[in-house]
């Protein structure tokens, strides 16, 4: 399954919820801009980007004469698209690279790197996986466990351990053995605590140093957001704590297989002018693949492939 058939599976509920007001006959009225400003405030996007949005298309409307709901919706596919911003450079794929990968319990950030070790692994890259959660028995198993499969080495310690320990250790290692790509798996954390963001802010800079002091010369460090796409506007609180302590280079959306509404993507990308790097559209590895803003806005909307 392509990433536009797997995105229009996982953003059914807000294409239902746009179908309803596009299927309409006659001239678009007052209540078809107030229906479409609305669902899109019900898709997580805010209602500063929805208002936005909606008057944006309004007027396009009246400038160019649209009036057909398939002129409308790829109007409102391409306005979408303009929300997100372009990376800079992907970390997974231009290296060497470090990313430390960090957000809530529960949002997947254990799996995530699990899926892009392996891909790395798959596309020749000289990766290594660092379990800096060292309070989750559960999360060190995990990364065994994907690290097994891959073929790829797991740097850890023991329950407990300092995690700002483990990221020192994992740099040696890609440093010792001119690793390309390294994956740093990190505690979830709730974006509301001080004392833990406060943890978290050293674990990054503790790697940053270790990184810029590598033989083959300074590994760029990327810290990157995972985010589980059904929480919604949670999300986006997430996301802003996550910035203002951390200084997110990008986000990943995990879990956009059907329970999600999708506008969270929108919402980030618009407030933080973030990008996004990967989501995750299914269990598979294949199904964690690299975001394409414009397969994204047509599959939310509606519009053919």
């Amino acid at each position: 399954m392509g990433l536009f058939d797997s995105l229009s599976r996982g953003l059914k509920r807000s294409r239902e919820a746009l179908n309803e007001i596009f299927y309409f006959g006659g001239e678009v009225d007052e209540s078809f801009w107030e229906d479409l400003e609305d669902t899109l405030v019900m898709g997580d996007m805010g209602a500063d980007i929805a208002m936005s949005v909606s008057d944006d298309l309004r007027d396009l409307a009246a400038k160019n004469n649209l009036k057909t709901a398939r002129q409308l919706r790829e109007a409102l596919a391409e306005r979408l698209e303009e929300t997100f911003t372009a990376p800079s450079a992907d970390p997974f794929s231009e290296t060497p690279s470090v990313v430390l990968f960090v957000g809530i319990n529960g949002a997947g950030k254990t799996t995530t790197v699990g899926k892009i070790a392996s891909a790395a692994a798959r596309e020749g890259k000289r990766c290594v996986i660092g379990s800096a959660d060292t309070f989750r028995a559960a999360a060190i198993e995990q990364l065994d466990v994907w690290g097994e499969r891959a073929g790829v080495p797991v740097v850890k310690r023991e329950r407990g351990a300092d995690p700002a320990s483990v990221c020192y250790d994992v740099l040696d290692v890609a440093d010792r053995e001119g690793t390309d790509l390294v994956l740093i798996d990190t505690a979830g954390r709730l974006h509301t605590s001080a004392d833990l963001m406060r943890e978290l802010a050293k674990v990054v800079n503790v790697t940053r140093k270790r990184a810029s002091k590598c033989a083959g010369g300074p590994m760029p460090v990327h810290v990157v957001l995972v985010i589980d796409a059904a929480t919604g506007q949670n999300g986006l609180n997430q996301a802003i704590e996550f910035n203002e302590a951390l200084g997110l280079d990008g986000v990943i959306m995990t879990k956009l297989d059907g329970t999600a509404k999708g506008g969270i993507a929108m919402a980030v990308a618009s407030r933080l002018k973030l990008p996004i790097l990967r989501i995750g559209v299914g269990e598979q590895v294949e199904d964690l693949q690299r975001f394409d803003a414009r397969a994204f806005c047509r599959a939310l909307v509606g519009c053919d492939d």
